[in-house]
């Protein structure tokens, strides 16, 4: 029987210590089965391991992305200049025009862009939830880490006009939601349900009801939205759950947008968490990420997330870099006006890097299993080259600076997954679809056959979306949601 261990040899090896501040160290790090077992200097291999070299490499946690919608993947591209009122009509609604296949092949797409970047986990919003098995299935073929979050969605009745259906907990979504907490966990222990919900316009009863049915089905992770604004409006979801007895530490809450101090204080006290995601809510006026916004002080409960890779890139180092050097904007500009100068930088490389790994891994109760590279964890690693054009000379004086500030996508050369390589040599893996029954062929795919599918289903979509009115559709939208159309406005005091 062929071994299963592999000795990553002679890295620069990122470790946390107790007050989560990193630590490189000069370490081999031996794999056995999907746990670390040993960081060591010297460690000499068992026999048939796998031996890795990795002089001039920077061995990191793989990244945990806390909220990411990973069907959307033929959509990228076309939200570059939306607003959150433009991208509900345009991408979000779309869902309801993807035939199960579609489903599939962009969410193996959405998983492997994850995998390409060095997220080893993913938290999925899984709002396209009418052939959950092709969802899963694709996330099993490629190879990640996963929270598959089930997700009870309005769907669309019609088009011209836009008429929603709002019977979110229709007889065959909750007997989906059994199902498949019944099969549950998929993928040899990678994939875990959690499960996603939006629909706090119902009765108080039916929503406790509800929870209380999630929890029996052992779900340990339910994710939310909450923009509070002119959008999606003011209601506090957090003192909401409070009053119904639903608010601990299995809430996530995505974006956690203009939040109370009470709904701050809320957070911290039952020690439920907050995703991030600063592409999105920077560009489609969500409010400041919360993160790193000083008023609040909740970094503790907060991690990172991409959202939509329809609308930004997958890398969540693109999401530290961009919080990170925004927080640091916002900071200085008030010296900047005053004339002056800050005596010191605002937030660290350190701080950003814990959001998108450790922090990640804390908002889902798997702390004591990813985020971080510890014996008895799982070998979720990533292997950057220390010596590429972006890296070098950073990657000697401050490791953890040139991931946040210097790195790229190019510069992973490696990525593991429960010990299993999921990109080696700068290159994704090949995957393996199965027997066709959800993919409509068989065996293993490489990335470039990924991706002419994914390019073909993209045209087929292009086809179904040409006849629609975006602009009615949106204006429906505004309706749905009880936007007031006068807040919708071309400029204020003090914008350009």
């Amino acid at each position: 029987m062929p071994s299963t261990s592999k000795l990553l040899r002679g890295g620069t090896v990122l470790t946390h210590d107790a007050d989560d501040h990193v630590h490189p160290i000069k370490a081999d790090i031996l794999i056995q089965g999907n746990i670390i077992s040993k960081i060591e200097k010297g460690i000499i291999p068992p026999e048939g391991a796998e031996v890795i070299d990795c002089t001039d490499k920077i061995l990191s946690p793989g990244f945990v992305d806390t909220h990411h919608h990973l069907w959307q993947t033929l959509l990228k591209g076309r939200h570059a200049n939306h607003l959150l009122l433009d991208y509900m009509p345009t991408g979000n609604f779309t869902s309801s025009l993807h035939s199960p296949a579609d489903i599939f092949w962009g969410q193996l797409g959405g998983a492997m862009e994850c995998l390409d970047v060095g997220t080893t986990t993913v938290v999925d919003f899984a709002h396209i939830n009418y052939s959950p098995e092709h969802t899963i299935a694709a996330t099993i073929a490629s190879g990640i880490r996963s929270v598959f979050c089930y997700c009870p969605t309005p769907r669309i009745d019609s088009w011209n006009p836009l008429v929603m259906n709002h019977d979110l907990l229709a007889g065959w979504v909750m007997s989906s939601l059994e199902r498949l907490a019944a099969a549950s966990p998929f993928g040899d222990g990678r994939i875990e349900l959690g499960f996603a919900f939006d629909g706090f316009f119902l009765p108080k009863e039916t929503v406790i009801s509800l929870f209380q049915k999630v929890k029996a089905l052992g779900i340990r992770v339910i994710t939310t939205h909450v923009v509070r604004g002119v959008v999606f409006g003011q209601d506090s979801i957090p003192e909401l759950l409070k009053s119904y007895g639903l608010l601990d530490s299995s809430i996530l809450f995505a974006h956690f947008s203009n939040p109370s101090p009470n709904c701050a204080k809320l957070l911290l006290e039952s020690n439920s968490h907050a995703s991030c995601t600063p592409s999105t809510e920077l560009q489609m006026a969500m409010g400041y990420p919360v993160a790193f916004d000083p008023a609040l002080r909740i970094q503790r409960n907060c991690s990172l997330g991409a959202d939509c890779h329809s609308n930004n890139s997958a890398s969540l180092v693109s999401e530290m870099r961009l919080l990170l050097q925004n927080a640091r904007a916002v900071f200085n500009q008030p010296f900047v006006d005053a004339g002056n100068v800050p005596r010191k930088v605002n937030r660290t490389a350190e701080e950003a890097f814990n959001l998108g790994t450790i922090n990640g891994a804390r908002a889902i109760g798997m702390h004591d299993k990813i985020g971080s590279l510890a014996v008895g964890k799982y070998a979720d690693i990533l292997v950057f080259d220390a010596l590429s054009s972006s890296m070098v000379c950073a990657a000697q004086h401050d490791p953890v600076a040139a991931l946040v500030l210097h790195s790229s996508p190019a510069d992973l050369e490696m990525v593991m997954v429960g010990g299993e390589v999921r990109k080696r040599d700068w290159m994704l893996e090949a995957v393996d679809v199965g027997k066709g029954e959800w993919a409509g062929r068989e065996g293993m795919v490489g990335w470039r056959e990924v991706a002419r599918e994914l390019v073909g289903r993209r045209e087929e979509l292009e086809r179904k979306v040409s006849g629609l009115d975006f602009g009615e559709a949106e204006r429906a939208a505004i309706r749905e949601f009880g936007v007031e159309v006068g807040r919708i406005v071309e400029g204020v005091v003090g914008s350009s």
